[in-house]
């Protein structure tokens, strides 16, 4: 196998649900040794099943996979003495120590960042959580829905304000844009530590990352100006940046932010050389005092062909633009297949399942994809490589504190 970017780095990791395994997972993709501890009842991330939540395929929880996947799995029971020993045995050979544990737990535990660097100098800790680890809220549980969604302005940002809810987020979309922060600070810290020999602190909130998604917002809102939140098709502050509706009720996203370089070759190539040539759309400027009138003739022009005939005649135009595709569509969307987006679990050599690639690729190819452990799958294996004997095993097992 060619060698990976984290080959040879061990990664602790001591935690549930989604936001700081994905990261654990994100760092197996490229090598890393990541063993996920569970307690002994397992991640309570395996039992959202039961509720409808986590997608089946063939007896797989496809979402416990993609967090999860290319890991090695040990039930443990971290609260006993017992645990916490066989915690430090492996702490003592780990590279990093990646935890959405809060706080208050941690120190309780006495597997606080700051303890930890005083027992491991070398040891990266890094920490994903809902609010930060300062101020009056660092204690406070957060899931991506609370921290990133509601609090962070995601759901007031992209609500139209005529509704009378917030619309819903879409799944753990918080979380995995977290895991991606948290998994390239932990690279960064990884390679201070080659620099200097010590280990970092890392830390990411899902209200940051929200704050850093919305940054375009955040930025108008700090030169004291209200941001917009999503209504309709928005200002008509420049008709080719836009949706619009083709014959057969689909839509194509429009992105001219040149729009002089573009608009008289897009009016050639749909046949109306004269909106070109209209006074009323000659330029930008002209365009923006007309916005409604020019948006109205591109509705017209738009309504005359499906989707399908716009894609095609819209693929001889270079310029910015895309059809606004469903899901399933981009699973077969051949940019996607051609760069590996979508990858595949083998088996025995089969392919078991597909999962969402790391966006990140190294030297034009993207990492090969494990499966995800069953629930203390490689507990005794994990305890021998640790210079357990069976006997002391046998105890833990005995004792509960294992599985």
């Amino acid at each position: 196998m060619t060698e990976q970017p984290f080959d040879g780095v061990r990664v602790i990791e001591l935690a549930q649900w989604v936001f700081v395994p994905v990261a654990g997972a994100l760092l197996a993709d490229w090598g890393a040794d990541v063993i996920h501890i569970e307690p002994t009842e397992g991640d309570p991330y395996r039992g959202l099943a039961t509720q409808g939540i986590g997608t089946e395929h063939g007896g797989v929880n496809l979402s416990l996979a993609l967090a999860n996947r290319g890991k090695r799995s040990i039930a443990l029971d971290i609260q006993s003495d017992d645990g916490r020993a066989v915690m430090h045995r492996m702490l003592d050979s780990a590279d990093v120590f990646l935890t959405n544990m809060r706080p208050k737990a941690l120190r309780r535990l006495g597997l606080d960042a700051e303890t930890l660097a005083l027992r491991y100098p070398s040891l990266v800790c890094a920490m994903g959580n809902g609010y930060g680890v300062r101020g009056p809220d660092a204690d406070r549980p957060g899931y991506d829905a609370t921290a990133f969604w509601a609090r962070g302005g995601m759901a007031h940002m992209l609500s139209p304000p005529e509704r009378e809810y917030p619309i819903g987020q879409r799944g753990a979309l918080g979380d995995r844009n977290g895991a991606l922060a948290l998994a390239f600070g932990v690279a960064a810290a990884l390679l201070k530590r080659s620099r200097t020999g010590r280990g970092s602190i890392v830390d990411v909130s899902l209200l940051a990352t929200a704050i850093w998604t919305l940054s375009s917002d955040v930025l108008a809102a700090l030169g004291g100006d209200a941001p917009m939140a999503s209504s309709g098709r928005g200002p008509l502050v420049n008709p080719l940046v836009g949706v619009y509706r083709t014959k057969d009720g689909r839509h194509i996203q429009l992105v001219f932010l040149q729009p002089d370089r573009y608009w008289p070759e897009f009016c050639r190539l749909i046949g109306r050389e004269d909106l070109s040539e209209d006074p009323r759309f000659a330029d930008i400027e002209v365009r923006r005092e007309n916005g409604a009138a020019c948006v109205a003739a591109l509705d017209e022009e738009f309504a005359k062909r499906s989707y399908a005939e716009w894609k095609e005649l819209l693929s001889h135009l270079d310029a910015p633009w895309a059809p606004v595709q469903s899901v399933p569509e981009l699973l077969d969307d051949p940019q996607v297949e051609a760069n590996g987006y979508i990858g595949e679990v083998l088996i025995d050599g089969d392919v078991a399942y597909r999962l969402p690639a790391v966006p990140v690729q190294f030297d034009g190819r993207a990492p090969p994809l494990r499966r995800a452990p069953e629930h203390g799958e490689d507990t005794e294996t994990l305890l021998t490589e640790l210079g357990y004997e069976w006997d002391a095993i046998t105890a833990l097992k005995e004792a509960g504190v294992i599985l």
